[in-house]
């Protein structure tokens, strides 16, 4: 495609196109999705969007200036249908894990659309929104703001990652998914105690566990440490301080010791700190 794309008060079709449809950026955008699915990428050209729509190609530049901006309107549908019937709670681990569940369920639904678009940005308004609404959620509940940014990078990375990553497998012909799943038996399975004691002792739980997304168990494991660094969150004890502090190297002195040479502990003024 090239870029030619009209103002958006200027788009409509009038007259049907040879499948009796009215053409619209969501048609496009739903039939590029649905072909994306059955073809992969190939499916998002212009003749063949021009072939399923029955419309003449040209047209398509009436709504996209060329085909990336039609895999950022796919990218945006995807956010968009993810964030369909959430309301916000109050409780901000269920929201944010209800948010996660839904964008990694709606790229596994679209395997094929997912690994080519869920790393992009596409700064339209279904992304706009869930920014909005993740940031929202993070900061009503108490966390500053540029913890809440932090958090709200991280949230999205994982779960964009692993929609990615899972789709991937998803995208794999069966015969191929199933060779996958036989590795874990016919290779970790046979691994002997002597040489892999590690990996023969929890085999039985790796081969099951190996089977479904390691994303809900992730997602869980990012909420509760995002927990520990709200400013509400209590306090480590002493006795948990001090089991994290690293142990002291071999011949420094013990801990709260002042060295020599100045009485709070500083260097002496114009001089190197002295080696240990």
């Amino acid at each position: 495609m090239v870029e030619r794309v009209v103002p958006e008060g200027g788009r409509q079709r009038r007259r049907p196109t040879r499948q009796g449809a009215v053409l619209s950026e969501r048609l496009i955008v739903e039939t590029a999705l649905r072909l994306v699915e059955q073809h992969g990428a190939e499916a998002l050209s212009v003749r063949r969007l021009g072939a399923a729509l029955g419309a003449d190609p040209t047209a398509l530049y009436r709504y996209f200036r060329n085909t990336d901006a039609l895999l950022l309107a796919l990218a945006d549908e995807l956010i968009g249908r993810a964030q369909e019937g959430w309301t916000a709670t109050g409780d901000w681990r269920a929201d944010l894990r209800a948010m996660g569940f839904r964008l990694h369920s709606r790229y596994q639904a679209h395997p094929q659309a997912a690994l080519l678009a869920a790393h992009r940005t596409t700064g339209r308004t279904h992304e706009n929104m869930a920014v909005e609404r993740i940031l929202g959620v993070l900061r009503r509940a108490g966390f500053p703001d540029a913890l809440a940014v932090r958090i709200y990078h991280a949230f999205v990375d994982q779960a964009l990652a692993f929609a990615a990553q899972d789709a991937a497998a998803l995208a794999l012909p069966p015969a191929a998914r199933e060779k996958e799943a036989e590795v874990w038996q016919a290779v970790y399975g046979e691994l002997p105690s002597d040489t892999h004691p590690n990996i023969a002792a929890t085999f039985p739980l790796l081969a099951a566990d190996m089977h479904d997304s390691g994303y809900p168990f992730a997602l869980e494991l990012l909420l509760v440490a995002a927990a520990t660094l709200h400013p509400d969150a209590p306090a480590p004890s002493a006795a948990a301080r001090e089991s994290e502090r690293p142990a002291p190297r071999e011949g420094a002195p013990p801990a709260g010791a002042v060295p020599r040479g100045s009485p709070d502990g500083a260097p002496p003024t114009g001089r190197p700190a002295p080696r240990r």
